[in-house]
């Protein structure tokens, strides 16, 4: 309801005896008001309520002033941000023709009330203006929370773990509630998250939490709001009074996310709504950080009993070899290696299947074991390349893949080396440096004419090193700047394989965006008599 004398007008008029009149008008309805005699001194007043932070709710402007007319006054309040949605309400005994009134609708006002006029109706004509005013305040603040929350979901789903999302909702409760506001988030492994302002003590307070959060939505969906007393939520989190908590999940067997906020803190319905969808977009943002750990859990699972970390004993050559997968925060890939004794010599290869995520790695699997099985009757890296190119497109024919193949007879030190859309390998002389074998080819997949395999000629203790692109590459730099980076690294580091890929790792390899597979090869080692192929 609309209450008068909580509200202050301005009234600019340069007769005192209008001022006083209509002062009495407005006063009687029980407004507080400020008369002032010229435009000059409205302005003035107004700059200094605005910087006071305590600017009038309404401004009645007589349209006959003598040092600027009530039109021009009313524009100018108009066009200044702080000032523009308080409300005008012109009036003349002069300016009266229909004219005249849309003039100073036009300059921005309100209302134009004609003198003389009656009492009653300068005080609705005020009421109507303020309520008007309030309305499209309520509106824009309203905008306002709601833009906030479409912006504050939309930050819910950058969040990489489960800790950055708690502390995502958290900050973006505390825009719509304007008070301290604690998130909570089940990360895969159960353990809970609490993000915010006030966080309890994770050894002493969190288990309980946890249990009272699984209690609380205990065969429920949806969204529920419940209070939380002392002793239930502890004390000294919130004070006294206990904890609102805001809980929703998005299935019956999914733990549920809370948002924590004081008791004691008013607000009204309209944000308990706002904390709601906010609530249901934290379920969501939870349960697809659950599924992508899950996801990667699998895929890391995959790619770990697919790719030993123990080199393997192949006769002639001294092996060695790295898987790293990406980050925690980043999808798995489809990163391997392979290290095999033919009849031919030694095959050694690295490939990444494009793409993330279980797919990559499954797809990862079935092209290494396709490997592994033609090179039972064909040693050709160029025909091998083939063959893999063909499976492709016949059974995974939205997948493509890169890969390098190196076939090396030890005895003689001759290789053949076929590159389909992969890094091209490093030349490692056993006397130190490290040059880029030219070696080109298209992806896996795409169905292209794949060359001929590149023939070089390996010295007694020359060495091979592949490596997958998650190695070098980083956002924003160049992708030759990174393998000029690779080559002088590797130029660099001790000529030993095992010491080589470590040395390697150290400098390129701090929690990589992308999975890392490398494979270093130096001619020369003893032949051991075991031979284990990978």
């Amino acid at each position: 309801m609309f209450r008068s004398w909580d509200t202050t007008v301005l009234v600019v008029d340069d007769v005192d005896a209008n001022r006083c009149a209509m002062g009495a008008v407005l006063s009687r309805a029980g407004h507080r008001v400020v008369p002032l005699a010229s435009a000059s001194a409205a302005l003035i007043e107004l700059d200094a309520r605005l910087r006071a932070g305590a600017l009038p709710d309404a401004a009645v402007v007589d349209v006959g002033l003598p040092d600027m007319d009530g039109f021009e006054l009313c524009r100018r309040l108009k066009a200044h941000p702080g000032i523009a949605p308080m409300p005008v309400v012109h009036f003349s005994a002069a300016a009266i023709t229909p004219h005249d009134r849309s003039r100073g609708l036009d300059a921005g006002a309100e209302a134009y009330l004609t003198v003389p006029v009656e009492p009653e109706e300068i005080q609705a004509v005020v009421r109507a203006a303020l309520r008007g005013a309030r309305l499209r305040h309520e509106y824009a603040a309203r905008a306002g929370r709601l833009s906030r929350l479409a912006e504050a979901t939309a930050t819910l789903y950058e969040a990489r773990c489960p800790q950055e999302l708690a502390d995502s909702a958290a900050a973006a409760a505390m825009l719509l509630t304007s008070g301290p506001v604690t998130g909570f988030v089940f990360g895969a492994d159960a353990f809970l998250h609490a993000g915010g302002a006030a966080r309890p003590d994770q050894a002493a307070e969190t288990p309980a939490l946890a249990v009272l959060l699984r209690r609380a939505m205990a065969g429920r969906g949806g969204v529920r709001s419940v209070l939380a007393p002392v002793p239930l939520w502890p004390p000294q989190l919130f004070g006294p009074e206990g904890a609102r908590l805001v809980l929703a999940r998005s299935h019956t067997d999914q733990p549920p996310v809370c948002l924590a906020v004081p008791a004691r803190l008013p607000y009204g319905q309209e944000t308990e709504a706002l904390l709601s969808r906010l609530a249901q977009s934290l379920a969501v943002a939870a349960e697809s950080l659950r599924t992508h750990a899950e996801e990667r859990h699998i895929a890391l699972t995959l790619q770990h009993s697919f790719l030993p970390q123990r080199a393997p004993r192949l006769p002639g050559a001294d092996i060695a070899l790295r898987y790293v997968p990406a980050s925690s925060r980043a999808e798995i890939g489809g990163d391997f290696y392979t290290a095999l004794s033919t009849p031919a010599g030694l095959l050694v290869g690295v490939g990444d299947v494009v793409g993330h995520s279980l797919d990559a790695a499954t797809v990862m699997v079935e092209l290494r074991h396709a490997l592994r099985a033609y090179a039972t009757d064909q040693h050709e890296p160029a025909a091998l390349v083939r063959l893999l190119d063909r499976m492709l497109q016949l059974y995974h024919p939205e997948a493509t893949a890169t890969l390098c193949l190196a076939l090396i007879d030890p005895a003689t030190g001759a290789a053949r080396i076929a590159n389909a859309g992969h890094l091209p390998p490093l030349l490692l002389p056993g006397g130190g440096g490290a040059s880029y074998i030219e070696t080109r080819g298209p992806l896996l997949g795409l169905g292209l004419r794949h060359p001929p395999s590149t023939r070089i000629q390996l010295g007694p203790s020359d060495g091979l090193l592949m490596v997958t692109d998650g190695l070098i590459e980083r956002r924003g730099t160049d992708l030759e700047v990174s393998l000029e980076h690779l080559r002088r690294a590797a130029a660099e580091a001790p000529s030993a394989t095992e010491a080589l890929c470590d040395a390697l790792l150290e400098r390129f390899g701090d929690d990589p965006e992308d999975d890392v597979a490398l494979l270093a090869l130096r001619l020369g080692a003893d032949d051991r008599s075991a031979a284990v192929s990978i």
